[in-house]
């Protein structure tokens, strides 16, 4: 009898774990996939109209807070957005030197636009991060501006004898890393942020209540921001490399 109730048991509870298993592969794949949604006709893909809200949200959040701006006397939300823009400006400025300055805007629009995706999952929206496409093309947009900066440096001569630089028998690996670069890129953002879905959703399943949190402020805004960073960084860097 022990030994049949024991039997049962068992079976149940593999059953269980099989069904939790199926339950978590699933919305995993639900993650990954790139979902389409209707719009006056047309299929669009959501990364794609989750993109055109926060790029709604910033350029109204851009209108409201550049109103009444004061060259004297200034307001405690300036001297906060002045603060928080010099900052941010102040990071890639140091990082490429004076040669680089050109790059600066476009690396603070990329790391708003990454900032702004990888934390809208707190307000219901499956960011746009999550979707293998929209990493992959910010990664190309990367490395064709990585590659521009040196050619707009040394010109296209110069460039390509960098290949051959400080041997020609590293002409191969050289060559590599153009490709090399931005999958590397790609993976590390879009690795990142789905693995942080996966761990939030074990410990979903483990501990439901309460635990998840302090670790939803976590992952969902400390390290989505920290790959922003991390990604323009990467991007600053590569493009320093190749101006001096």
């Amino acid at each position: 009898m022990r030994k049949e109730r024991g039997k049962r048991y068992d079976s149940n509870t593999r059953k269980k774990e099989g069904r939790h298993t199926d339950t978590f592969v699933a919305d995993l794949l639900e993650q990954i996939e790139s979902k389409k949604v209707p719009i006056a006709g047309f299929l669009i893909p959501e990364s794609v109209v989750v993109t055109w809200i926060i790029m709604a949200v910033v350029v109204l959040l851009s209108v409201v807070l550049v109103r009444n701006l004061k060259v004297e006397n200034p307001g405690k939300k300036q001297l906060a957005l002045e603060s928080a823009i010099g900052a941010l400006h102040n990071i890639f400025a140091d990082t490429l030197g004076e040669e680089g300055k050109q790059y600066v805007q476009y690396l603070m629009t990329v790391i708003i636009y990454i900032g702004f995706s990888n934390i809208i999952g707190l307000f219901g929206f499956k960011p746009p991060t999550k979707d293998l496409n929209v990493t992959a093309a910010m990664a190309i947009m990367s490395i064709v501006l990585i590659e521009y900066s040196g050619i707009h440096q040394k010109g296209l001569k110069g460039w390509l004898k960098s290949f051959a630089s400080p041997s020609l028998i590293i002409l191969p690996i050289n060559i590599m890393e153009i490709f090399i670069k931005p999958v590397s890129l790609c993976m590390r953002l879009f690795g990142n942020v789905l693995g942080a879905f996966v761990i939030m959703e074990m410990l979903k399943a483990v501990v439901p209540a309460i635990i998840p949190i302090p670790f939803s402020f976590y992952f969902d805004i400390f390290d989505g921001l920290l790959q922003a960073y991390i990604f323009t960084l990467l991007t600053a860097l590569f493009i320093k490399e190749q101006i001096e």
